[in-house]
Parts: structure tokens; C-alpha cells; sequence
């Protein structure tokens, strides 16, 4: 008599997945980056990189359904799509509209940002960088500037948001594309505290640097020369020390109104050094708890001990 398989999966496994629902995939979004050349694509285009979108710049208008189908593609990561199309794309760009109704009728969500900026102002931007309009041709710039606010002047009507540039600075224009693309999420930073040894030289990111040398140095200990700034009897220790946990509480307090003026000034990423004599437990040890307060003010941490393990 043949026996029955052994059941290899646990009661209530099969129950337990069913109740539990699966991740919601979030709407795809759909963002055509158009205007006029030198209002500020490209700086639009770099500040929706720095957010997660997937940007695509200078693309054909055709080439947009073949991108949002592999958006929706089952398995895809990819949940926001910025493309950058305008009139560089020549004889290609006048099947925007066309793209667009298609788009439409497949009940893609798509919204349309246009940049503009007056006259005088893209004249003078151009002659800054002293590149020519892309469809000034033997003409002036101001001829080409004409045509292209001719070809763009149907879409121009029907875009979602514009932005003119003519007054905005780079800082200006960048608040001003987040607040058009915010989904309610608060804005952060990206916090990186990173570790390291002041033998093995400062690290070349760093914007702070702060030096805790100052505290007695686990190394002299036997019991603690092996561990690391990781193992709990090392952080005890540090963290005991005179003027320890007011050091980390009084430099976090401080890093309060620094972090908030990198954020007014669109600075996104800030990396903060924290030095010991060879970077093994002292600032492993402080950097990791800098890091703690900070996640819990609401900032995005990551913590690395750059020179772990070279000793």
C-alpha cells in the first residue's frame, strides 16, 4: 500500500496567504516634458530623476507607446514615466497629438508640463551658452524662437501645467516642478553617515565632518580591541563616556536648521563624516546613533563604516 506524501507545507500557511493582500501597485503616471527651447527641459528633466521618475530625454513622440506598454507590462518596476519630447525630434514631432489621442483611447493617464520663458530671455540664453536654435536655421535665433512657438502653440493649449521660466531661478525652477508632480508625500533629505578612520584619510564626500576622538578609545580594552563600534559591549561603552549622548543630542540639535536650509536650496544628498583614530569603534559606534535621532526627525538614513575591517 502506497503511502501519502508527507505534508511539507504548515497548517494554515495556504489560509494565511489567501487573507493576505497583495502589495497595490500604484497608477502609472505619465509626464510629457515639452516647450520652448532653453526654458529649462533639461534642469525639469534632472529634478524628476533626483524624484525616481524614469526619464526618457528627446524621444520620438511614436516611441512613447511602446514605453508605456512595457510600463504596464506585468512585473514592471517602473510606475512613473517623464519624457522629454519637443522639437528636436523634427519631422518626428508632429505626431505628438496623434500619440496623445492614442494614449487616450488605451486610458493612459498622461499629464502634459510646458515650459516657456519670454522672447528676450531664451534670446539671451542662447547667446549665453552660444549654441544656436534648433530650428533657427541660416536665420536669427528670434527666427527660430517664431517657429517653434508656431508649432507649439496647439499644445501649449492643452498642457496641464506651465511654467515660465523668464524669472525662475535654477533652485526656482526645481520647486517649481516638484510642486507640479507632488503626490502629498513630504519632502526629505538623503542622510548618508558614514564611519571612518582619520589614519585612513577624510572621505572626499563629506559636507560635515566631526571627530570623536575626543572620547576614551575601546582599543586600550582587551575585551573590546576584537569587537567593533557594531557589538553591543563597544556601544555601551562609547556611549557611557563622558559627554557622549550630549554630543550626539547637541549635533543633531544642530543639524536641524542646516538640514532644513539644504532642502529650501535643493540640495538633496548630504553626507556627514563621523572620524575616530582608525574607524572601528568609537565612530561606528556615534554614527549609528546620529543616524537613529535622524530617522526619527523623519529624514532618509543610510548608515556606512567606510573602514571597517581594514585594520
Amino acid at each position: 500500500m502506497t503511502e501519502p506524501s508527507p505534508t511539507t507545507v504548515p497548517a494554515g500557511i495556504p489560509a494565511i496567504e489567501a487573507a493576505t493582500p497583495a502589495p497595490e501597485r500604484r497608477e502609472p503616471e505619465v509626464l510629457i516634458i515639452t516647450g520652448m527651447s532653453g526654458a529649462g527641459r533639461s534642469r525639469a528633466a534632472a529634478v524628476l530623476e533626483d524624484l525616481d521618475w524614469f526619464v526618457v530625454d528627446n524621444l520620438p513622440p511614436m516611441m512613447l507607446v511602446p514605453l508605456v506598454d512595457l510600463m504596464n507590462r506585468s512585473g514592471s518596476s517602473v510606475e512613473r514615466i517623464a519624457a522629454v519630447v519637443d522639437v528636436r525630434g523634427r519631422e518626428y514631432f508632429s505626431e505628438l497629438a496623434q500619440v496623445l489621442a492614442h494614449l487616450g483611447e488605451q486610458g493612459v493617464f498622461y499629464r502634459i508640463l510646458f515650459l516657456d520663458a519670454t522672447d528676450e530671455v531664451l534670446v539671451r540664453r542662447f547667446e549665453q551658452v552660444r549654441r544656436p536654435h534648433p530650428l533657427q536655421g541660416d536665420g536669427r535665433i528670434l527666427d527660430g524662437i517664431e517657429a517653434e512657438r508656431r508649432i507649439l502653440a496647439s499644445i501649449a493649449e492643452r498642457a496641464d501645467v506651465v511654467i515660465d521660466t523668464s524669472d525662475l531661478s535654477v533652485h526656482d525652477l526645481a520647486r517649481e516642478v516638484r510642486a507640479a508632480v507632488a503626490d502629498g508625500a513630504p519632502e526629505s533629505l538623503r542622510v548618508n553617515v558614514v564611519s571612518f578612520g582619520f589614519k585612513y584619510g577624510l572621505p572626499l564626500d563629506a559636507d560635515h565632518v566631526v571627530d570623536v576622538r575626543f572620547l576614551a578609545n575601546p582599543y586600550w580594552i582587551t575585551e573590546l580591541r576584537h569587537l567593533t563600534g557594531r557589538d553591543e559591549p563597544v556601544r555601551d561603552y562609547v556611549l557611557s563616556r563622558p559627554g557622549a549622548t550630549e554630543f550626539v543630542e547637541r549635533y543633531v540639535a544642530a543639524l536641524e536648521p542646516v538640514l532644513a536650509g539644504y532642502l529650501n536650496e535643493e540640495k538633496r544628498y548630504v553626507t556627514i563624516a563621523v572620524g575616530c583614530t582608525g574607524g572601528k569603534h568609537r565612530s561606528v559606534a556615534i554614527a549609528e546613533q546620529i543616524a537613529a535621532r535622524l530617522r526619527g526627525l523623519g529624514h532618509r538614513v543610510s548608515v556606512t563604516a567606510r573602514d571597517l575591517g581594514k585594520e
